[in-house]
């Protein structure tokens, strides 16, 4: 049993982990606020990531002036976002507004694939070595710099939700749109911020990704992987996404170990999230940190 590398995979695990935590939260943050699930979340990765390696590529800018770039126009992109496609969807039935970011998942990643092609692009060098040694473990700088980034804007999720304007409107509005209403919050910004902000953190992590395996198409499925993360957290739970990030970022490691010294399935890596979310919804719907929700019939 090769307990080096089952360190070093619990250890890649982990810090991959706060990337879903920080997308997660990104799930939890539309939700709360306007109770629609994105399904188009790992579509604003790619967008991110094709954007960030188009302006390095073409203007051979440094990388912090590429990256602050590709954020403002994230940004951008998820207020027009919400206000030419989702603003007239209020007062829609929820599966509706659904469906409509289902559609616009099939319809960016169409858009990516013509724009880009569907080859793997390697990002632009941007660190000198290609992995740091730590106690004995090489981790790659990526993900270092992830976990850092990770970590200051899980704190700054933590102050905003708790002392800014914005994120007390955004708490309020998640607890009962119409009396937030009645308060003087208005609703449209509150959901234009929402989307503003989850466009910019999800680039984040689709530029981190991308700067460790190319982009390509493929990184919108890190969407789809997150979602178990945010079910077995909680929906509407910002910690809940944190822990459940960092639960299936391990998890998935340790299933590819076990899978490479005794089971040889080939694809555990990938699967087991969705046992687990499986399992989540059977036991728990709710999630660890979810609200639960009596409704009397």
């Amino acid at each position: 049993m090769n307990f080096e590398l089952l360190l070093q995979l619990v250890i890649n695990g982990l810090i991959i982990g706060t990337l879903y935590g920080v997308v997660g939260m990104c799930f939890v943050l539309i939700y709360k606020a306007s109770q629609i699930v994105n399904f188009a979340q790992g579509e604003f990765l790619l967008i991110g990531a094709w954007v960030c390696w188009w302006i390095l590529t073409q203007f051979h800018l440094p990388f912090y002036a590429g990256f602050l770039l590709t954020l403002l126009f994230m940004m951008v992109f998820g207020i027009l976002l919400q206000v030419l496609v989702l603003r007239p969807m209020i007062g829609e039935p929820i599966i509706s507004v659904i469906m409509v970011t289902i559609g616009l998942s099939i319809f960016f990643q169409a858009i990516m694939n013509w724009m880009f092609g569907v080859f793997v692009q390697p990002f632009p060098p941007i660190f000198e070595t290609k992995s740091v040694d730590i106690f004995g473990l090489n981790v790659q700088p990526a993900y270092l710099m992830s976990l850092v980034i990770s970590i200051i804007i899980m704190g700054g999720f933590a102050w905003f939700f708790k002392y800014s304007r914005m994120g007390l409107a955004m708490r309020a509005t998640a607890f009962n749109q119409q009396v937030a209403q009645s308060l003087g919050i208005s609703i449209k910004q509150v959901f234009a911020a929402s989307w503003a902000i989850s466009a910019m953190v999800s680039a984040l992590a689709g530029v981190v990704v991308g700067m460790v395996n190319g982009v390509s198409s493929a990184l919108s499925f890190f969407g789809i992987k997150v979602f178990p993360a945010v079910i077995l957290g909680g929906l509407d739970s910002v910690i809940g996404a944190v822990v459940g990030g960092l639960i299936i970022g391990v998890l998935e490691n340790v299933a590819e170990y076990v899978d490479g010294q005794w089971l040889n399935v080939g694809n555990l890596y990938t699967i087991a999230p969705f046992y687990v979310l499986v399992i989540i919804l059977m036991i728990r719907p709710y999630g660890l940190f979810g609200t639960e929700e009596i409704e009397r019939v």
